[in-house]
């Protein structure tokens, strides 16, 4: 099978709007041997122990997700996000990406740019690559949160053969152009955003969403993620469970999660607790970030 989607006269047509910076700080773009150009946010003026933030993955990702924890942390510690390899402003080229591809990029952010131990803050998706990460890079990880983490379903989902079928069929260009089109309409951004939400969906998500899907590229990365390559099987038993480092998990209802494999997972790890904010419905650090930051820093202050 290709390693990536076979380019149509349709990608040389950039389907572009305004794509603006998702916070309002300092942008840099950082050359990774792995994924090309990878552009981040950064505001260091304030001292203390790094966080970096990570976004999820989806159809329409990148750092405004993590937008409310970068406004909160900003005057209390040095914060860095950065958008992942085919997502935002970095680079979306028709490459193979991978669990492995993004794990890597945020372990050569930490040693390239951070330097120094680390908290890291990661949702949905991106949690089980900030784990590999932690993995990768133990000594420049002090902490994870882990924010309506995937991996704990106990739904399954396509992968080895299956996941490979999968991608093989959307990535013909007639299929992943039309499917790519439809779920990144503002209608359908809306739909799906409002199953995240117990009330109502913050309007500057759903526009940040629908112009961060119209750049040149945006259907690469999210066509592995539609055909299920980007997560791990049994993350529980074959990721998280080798994670050393202090663990906080915060969740409560998700359309996508059911956390059902959870409670069990806690009682057989220490190093990991969990709280729940809610109501919430998939994405509390929009909906409750007050609440959520606290939940954080009480667990940074319990670390001492």
């Amino acid at each position: 099978m290709d390693s990536a989607i076979n380019p149509t006269a349709s990608d040389k047509i950039e389907r572009r709007v305004p794509l603006p910076g998702a916070v309002d700080a300092p942008r840099y773009d950082l050359r990774t041997e792995q994924a090309g150009r990878i552009h981040y946010y950064a505001d260091a003026t304030a001292k203390g122990r790094p966080l970096v933030l990570i976004h999820s993955i989806n159809a329409a990702p990148s750092v405004f997700e993590m937008k409310p924890l970068f406004e909160h942390f900003r005057p209390e510690r040095p914060v860095y996000a950065l958008d992942l390899p085919g997502f935002g402003h970095s680079d979306r080229d028709n490459r193979r990406y991978s669990p492995e591809l993004f794990a890597g990029v945020i372990a050569e952010f930490l040693e390239r740019v951070v330097k120094e131990p680390a908290d890291l803050a990661a949702f949905s998706l991106g949690c089980e690559f900030a784990a590999r990460a932690a993995l990768m890079k133990p000594d420049l990880v002090t902490s994870l949160a882990l924010i309506s983490p995937t991996g704990f379903n106990i739904r399954g989902l396509p992968t080895g053969q299956a996941a490979e079928r999968a991608y093989k069929f959307l990535s013909v260009p007639v299929i992943n152009d039309g499917l790519f089109g439809l779920l990144t309409t503002r209608p359908s951004i809306r739909y799906f955003l409002n199953q995240a939400f117990v009330g109502a969906t913050p309007p500057e998500l759903v526009d940040y969403a629908h112009a961060t899907t119209h750049q040149p590229g945006a259907k690469y990365a999210p066509l592995y993620f539609l055909s299920g390559q980007l997560f791990t099987p049994k993350a529980g038993d074959t990721l998280y469970n080798q994670v050393t480092q202090p663990v906080l998990v915060l969740y409560d209802k998700d359309p996508n999660i059911d956390f059902h494999e959870l409670p069990d997972f806690l009682t057989r790890h220490a190093n990991w607790r969990a709280e729940r904010i809610a109501p919430t419905r998939g994405m509390p650090q929009w909906e409750k970030p007050a609440e959520t930051a606290a939940a954080i820093t009480r667990f940074w202050d319990s670390l001492g």
